[in-house]
């Protein structure tokens, strides 16, 4: 009897080991019909294309900051950290300890990206404050605010900006390119100079571009009065934030506090609104690939900007230019002593300073 059962036990495995078998031919021979020679040495082809547009993705994304250096105990003021390389390094820098200030015109888009750093770090210690860069009174009010709230501040991140817009002017009647990329960050830093002084070592990092290559300082024309171009205005904006870094950092030589300046790469975010690639959806279409492959994301543009902020290699180096985290030489009109010297005294002027500039506001 149990000869019997075992001699049909074995005939139901030897059985199912057939159909299955048999299966498994079956699907052998149907992957064959599908992958033909041919369509697998697309596949492979495709695979290697996919792979490539990858790595050369990675490969223009830039250095990353590979420092591990914690900042609990100090306060970082970023200006624009509402969206895109602003509020990345925003994140990390909250994600390290630090007491983080949003500096914003839009508080509404503010509290929003607050909230949404709050939630990913775990860091409660994140605050918005009212900042329109466009405003001397606003930048004015601002700053008195940080130096009665604030014990200190140790780390200024002139990072908000605005790109080839129209022939707009700012409250105070400057060029918008110039009035905010230059003359705002100017007017703020000189006002908090006091304040970062009292609280070094500190450090002061202005996002600037490679787009100063091409910038001009015109002292007949810095409000662009004379012929407007937009993408010339926006280049001669970032070349003003390259001399005022070069003239602050001797200013502050001796004092604690370092200056650097830096190119964060082409980046995709909303500062380019104004150009006319973004304005047309149909070359937005046909150049999404190339952006997509070429073009850093916010948080991989944000690396220099953290690396300047947090990094031991940048302690004591003062008056440079980085780019992708390292040192790098700017154009030799960002260098040149006459014209920075000359550039600090204009704008002190226009926003309200003493000759120095040094956050001694003129008396009535």
């Amino acid at each position: 009897m149990h000869e019997q059962s075992l001699h049909c036990a074995l005939s139901n495995v030897r059985g199912g080991l057939l159909e299955d078998t048999m299966a498994a031919s079956r699907v052998l021979n149907t992957m064959n019909r599908i992958f033909t020679p041919r369509l697998t040495v697309r596949l492979s082809v495709f695979g290697t294309v996919i792979g490539g547009a990858v790595l050369l993705r990675d490969y223009f994304g830039g250095a990353v900051c590979k420092s591990q250096n914690r900042i609990e105990g100090k306060t970082v003021i970023i200006t624009g950290a509402n969206s895109g390389i602003g509020k990345e390094t925003a994140k990390d820098l909250a994600r390290r300890g630090g007491r983080i200030i949003l500096a914003c015109r839009n508080e509404v888009k503010a509290e929003k990206a607050q909230r949404e750093i709050v939630g990913e770090t775990g860091n409660q210690d994140v605050v918005v404050r009212k900042l329109d860069l466009a405003s001397l009174k606003s930048i004015k009010e601002f700053a008195q605010k940080i130096i009665s709230e604030e014990p200190h501040v140790d780390i200024l991140i002139n990072n908000a900006g605005i790109m080839r817009c129209p022939f707009w002017k700012t409250e105070d009647g400057f060029e918008m390119q110039f009035g905010v990329n230059h003359l705002g960050h100017f007017y703020l830093t000189n006002l908090l100079l006091d304040k970062m002084k009292s609280s070094a070592p500190s450090r002061i990092i202005t996002v600037s571009s490679l787009a100063h290559t091409t910038g001009e300082i015109d002292f007949d024309n810095l409000n662009s009065e004379s012929g407007y171009r937009t993408a010339d205005a926006y280049s001669d904006s970032k070349l003003a934030c390259v001399l005022f870094t070069h003239e602050l950092s001797k200013k502050l030589k001796g004092t604690g506090v370092i200056a650097n300046s830096l190119h964060p790469g082409v980046v995709k975010t909303q500062i380019g609104r104004h150009t006319g690639v973004h304005k047309s959806g149909f070359s937005s279409f046909i150049l999404s690939p190339v952006f997509w492959m070429f073009v850093k994301t916010p948080k991989q543009g944000a690396q220099t900007s953290i690396y300047c902020a947090v990094a031991s290699e940048v302690e004591g180096v003062s008056g440079k230019y980085f780019r992708d985290c390292t040192e790098a030489d700017c154009h030799p009109r960002g260098r040149d002593d006459a014209v920075a010297q000359r550039l600090w005294e204009e704008s002190a002027r226009l926003v309200g300073l003493d000759q120095d500039g040094v956050a001694q506001e003129k008396q009535s």
